[in-house]
């Protein structure tokens, strides 16, 4: 029988064995086999690509994150995904399984903070050269292709300024240039786009926002297409970037719910920027809300829904009066991360030294100095509560 995804969320295993509705959590090192002709066997089925119930070694993983590797499997509709102990282990993965000295590789502009600072910073150390685009230009892409670039690492939207770029004109380029390409999804998750669908060779979450949604777990998916799995099952095998069985339980338990979350986090968050867009000392608000906007119309071209983060742009002559409005909410926590069950805001600091030329964020250029950018994550909360905390806070700003 073909199931929808709600269902399947809430379905994707039983513990047989145990009578159990959640998968047990296997914490192993050591793997026991029977003879050396079954480890050799099993260890051709991991080569091979073949269906295993357990992996020949704990650095691989366990059959606990087996089971949440063919959860995702099945939301991302991928060949392989390879699960990372942080977030950003993911990113780090696809770069250092598939970059080499005097590679190039072409990074949107708008991407999260580490994501800049390890192709900006630490790839240089191995002679990767990183260009940056700007992410609401195809042109500015299409420009900055050499021979040379191996890969394009794509965020959308980016997590901070929100532009939407046009996916498949991304990879038609990039297949007729034989260029991987990998795309930050953590915003959107598999359950409103599947990267691999498009023609993105990998599609990287950050387990640690919406797959696990209470705060209490850290991980990374890559999920990926045939094409790239044998070069990054080669050094995910010997890097160790594996997630352990307690985290994997924890995200299990977490996509369970994920489909019930997003949908009251974008009602929230509705309801929510409906109040923002009549207060006045918000000359901005980066979300697509807007039918008549790009943003808008490439959202929708590609995702079947949105979620809770997005940030507003305040304008002031004080940078103190944001930051109090920031200190002053009393339901939204302040805190990196997001994509737990509570709301959270953060002041993104738009202005830098020339010594941290990555932090400089050159995704903020179309912004004022007298402009300052305030990123919130809508959370679980009741909306109203949410808004009469705004309102309040919002008097700081001068």
């Amino acid at each position: 029988m073909k199931k929808s995804i709600s269902t399947f969320l809430k379905h994707p295993s039983k513990d047989t064995a145990n009578r159990s509705a959640n998968p047990p959590v296997i914490r192993a090192s050591t793997i026991l086999f029977n003879s050396m002709q079954e480890m050799y066997k099993h260890e051709s089925k991991i080569k091979r690509h073949k269906k295993v119930t357990h992996y020949t070694y704990g650095r691989y993983g366990s059959t606990t994150t087996i089971e949440l590797e063919n959860i995702l499997k099945e939301l991302e509709q991928a060949y392989h995904v390879f699960l990372t102990g942080t977030g950003f282990g993911g990113i780090a993965l696809a770069l250092m399984s598939l970059c080499r000295p005097g590679d190039e590789i072409l990074v949107s502009d708008n991407v999260y903070g580490p994501t800049k600072e390890i192709s900006q910073e630490l790839l240089k150390e191995f002679n990767v050269k990183s260009k940056f685009y700007n992410p609401v230009s195809f042109k500015d892409l299409k420009q900055k292709i050499s021979k040379k670039t191996k890969m394009i690492l794509v965020e959308n939207p980016g997590s901070n300024t929100f532009e939407f770029q046009d996916l498949s004109k991304i990879t038609k380029l990039a297949k007729s240039k034989n260029i991987y390409t990998l795309l930050d999804n953590t915003w959107g998750t598999p359950l409103y786009l599947k990267p691999i669908k498009i023609g993105f060779d990998m599609s990287f979450c950050s387990a640690t926002k919406y797959f696990s949604g209470h705060s209490d777990a850290m991980g990374g998916s890559l999920a990926v297409n045939k094409k790239v799995y044998n070069k990054i099952m080669f050094f995910y095998k010997l890097s160790g970037y594996r997630m352990s069985a307690d985290e994997a339980y924890l995200i299990i338990r977490g996509l369970r719910t994920l489909d019930t979350r997003l949908k009251a986090h974008y009602e929230n968050t509705k309801e929510v920027i409906k109040f923002l867009k009549k207060q006045k000392k918000i000359k901005e608000i980066l979300y697509p809300h807007n039918p008549s906007s790009n943003n808008y119309k490439l959202w929708k071209k590609y995702y079947s829904g949105a979620t809770g983060l997005f940030s507003i742009v305040i304008k002031s002559k004080k940078r103190s009066s944001v930051i109090n409005f920031v200190n002053s909410l009393k339901l939204f926590g302040i805190g990196y991360s997001w994509g737990g069950f509570e709301s959270l805001a953060i002041l993104q600091d738009i202005r830098s030294t020339k010594k941290d030329e990555y932090l400089k964020g050159r995704q903020f250029y179309r912004f004022n100095k007298d402009e300052f950018i305030v990123r919130l994550h809508i959370g679980l909360e009741d909306p109203k509560d949410l808004i009469s905390d705004l309102k309040k806070s919002l008097k700081k700003i001068k």
